[in-house]
């Protein structure tokens, strides 16, 4: 089960992480798991602002989104 979680960098691009996590999973965490994940990988810096990220749940091949 995962989730996709869309980051907003600094360079003007957007970031896509998969996040593995069951569906009752916070929205906060996934933000948290896939900003850590981005910061490591040596990319321009992803924003830290919660609401600019895009989270939705991919895990089962439904597209429900979680926020914005």
């Amino acid at each position: 089960m995962f989730w996709m979680v869309d980051l907003p960098a600094l360079d003007g691009r957007r970031y896509v992480y998969r996040v593995y996590a069951p569906r009752e999973a916070l929205p906060g965490d996934l933000f948290w798991a896939a900003f850590h994940c981005h910061d490591e990988s040596g990319r321009p810096r992803a924003s830290d602002r919660f609401d600019s990220a895009r989270i939705r749940w991919a895990g089962d091949g439904t597209t429900g989104r979680r926020k914005n």
